[in-house]
């Protein structure tokens, strides 16, 4: 008689899940696979999954895959980018019952450029093959990299049409050259050398080595919004985003069912050799990282994301508006933003403690660290980190020592070279690009990087909306303040009644009757 065996509780296992991106790998009590996922945070993903809650409101589909699951695999990865395409691999190679996508032959785009022709091009392939062409990729964003692409070849020029070497009867039939996007090497507008060249550079763009043209493209970005002109800042922001989507870094992973895939990210690991390597008395368990966003002299505004254990502490990410700085200033607006953060953590342990006494006794940092963290209180982080080099690292320093915070540790990381920078120190800690330290102050960095061009696009955004009572006649830059300030947007606005929008002062019947007629001709 078989004995069945008792399905495993596999809640001591998930508390070991790391909150990193990764793919899952779901098995059966036969060891089988029977579903692949990728998720930006593994813990989160694969709690929903073992919450009873779960298995009582999914579908039929997902309740049935719950009930087959005896354990799972994990396999980390460094970005979402990666996660994607290490998903479809697997999918393809196990073929599991409960997935639907990528399990077709069908794979991600790749940029092909075979110099062997007499006019390279770039063109999208599927399938890497042994003919002696160059091949990028592969690229999960399929819409994000045919933007690029497009950009790309009426940036260098590069012919799009499609004969091996086109002569003059086909350049008949092409307005590429005339509209000023291809250089026209078939009719010899300019040399086989001159074009090769530009091909390569297009190459060495997709190979992640020219990185200035998206920064020649944010400044153009910038100067379109202070000029006022936001619909060319938000077309030219979008290009940014599709080719920062395009240029992020992965790896290839392999087909076949023993190809493994490597685990590569260990936070406490991360966290322990940054300590080594910074000299510092005890590990950053818990760091902050401050970046400073701004496009012209509109919204200014800063981030701050918190990592605990080496990995995001999304709850304490804060965001900030720059007040008291006017203009481009990311030094000013650094000091204002680490003055912001740090007094008002003091306050807040001077409220908890309830002693003033304590704090004229001792050093602040000595006060708080007595302190239990709770729901309105947080501590002291072990590590400061300031997006920059000497200059916002100066400034950060300099009020941090107003704050009474001497002994507090902060660095600065500069983008250049990756140059981590220490107070009083004038060479930079130079850490070699593949130890996991340096990764993990680049992932902090580019998180803070990422959550302060976010809350700049959405306060874009917003402008961009409000602009429209410029428009409007008879509403001058003060009357917009003052619609703005009473209803807090242009979407409100529309929403209010002739009367709420007479009543403000300065408007008056006949302007709220103006206003409103507008706002309902723009849709």
């Amino acid at each position: 008689m078989s004995v069945q065996r008792q399905k495993p509780d596999l809640a001591a296992k998930l508390r070991d899940v790391p909150h990193t991106p990764g793919v899952y790998v779901m098995r059966d009590r036969l060891h089988r696979v029977i579903y692949v996922g990728k998720a930006r945070d593994l813990r989160k993903r694969l709690s929903n999954y073992f919450t009873p809650a779960r298995s009582k409101l999914a579908d039929l589909k997902t309740r049935a895959l719950i009930a087959s699951i005896w354990d799972f695999d994990l396999h980390q990865v460094r970005n979402e980018t990666e996660a994607l395409l290490l998903e479809g691999q697997l999918i393809k190679d196990f073929r599991p019952r409960y997935n639907i996508s990528f399990r077709d032959d069908k794979r991600f785009f790749l940029v092909r450029v075979h110099f062997g022709d007499a006019f390279p091009r770039l063109s999208l392939t599927r399938l890497k093959k042994d003919d002696g062409a160059r091949y990028f990729g592969p690229f999960p964003h399929g819409s994000a990299l045919k933007t690029t692409l497009n950009w790309l070849n009426r940036r260098f020029g590069l012919r799009v049409c499609r004969p091996l070497n086109p002569d003059e009867q086909d350049y008949r039939h092409c307005s590429n050259d005339i509209i000023k996007n291809c250089s026209a090497p078939c009719i010899g507008r300019v040399t086989p050398e001159e074009y090769r060249r530009r091909v390569e550079q297009a190459c060495e763009f997709l190979d992640g080595k020219n990185k200035d043209l998206v920064t020649a493209l944010e400044e153009e970005m910038r100067k379109a919004a202070a000029r006022l002109d936001f619909e060319k800042a938000a077309e030219l922001r979008d290009m940014v985003d599709d080719m920062r989507k395009t240029l992020i870094p992965t790896r290839t992973f392999e087909r076949g069912a023993r190809a493994k895939a490597v685990s590569t990210i260990d936070p406490m690991a991360d966290v322990k050799e940054l300590q080594e390597l910074l000299c510092l008395e005890q590990p950053p368990l818990v760091m902050e990282c401050f970046d400073i966003a701004n496009i012209g002299t509109a919204h200014c505004v800063a981030s701050m994301v918190r990592f605990k254990n080496g990995v995001p502490d999304n709850a304490n990410y804060r965001r900030y508006r720059i007040k008291v700085v006017s203009g481009q200033n990311d030094f000013a607006s650094m000091a204002e933003v680490i003055r912001r953060r740090f007094s008002r953590i003091l306050l807040e342990g001077r409220a908890a403690t309830g002693d003033d006494a304590d704090f004229s006794q001792e050093s602040p940092a000595e006060a708080l660290k007595r302190l239990t963290p709770g729901p309105k209180f947080v501590t002291l982080p072990d590590l400061v980190i300031v997006d920059g080099g000497k200059g916002q690292l100066g400034m950060a320093v300099v009020e941090l020592q107003k704050l009474g915070l001497h002994g507090l540790p902060v660095i600065g990381l500069a983008k250049e070279q990756e140059e981590v920078f220490k107070p009083g120190e004038r060479d930079p800690v130079i850490i070699p690009h593949e130890r996991g330290a340096l990764k993990l102050l680049q992932r902090i960095r580019d998180e803070a990087h990422r959550w302060a061009n976010g809350y700049h696009q959405l306060l874009l955004r917003r402008r961009v909306a409000e602009s429209i009572l410029d428009d409007c006649p008879g509403v001058s830059q003060a009357r917009k303040a003052t619609l703005l300030k009473a209803f807090g947007s242009v979407t409100r606005l529309r929403k209010a009644t002739e009367d709420q929008i007479a009543a403000l002062p300065g408007i008056g019947r006949a302007l709220a009757r103006e206003i409103r007629s507008f706002l309902a001709s723009r849709g």
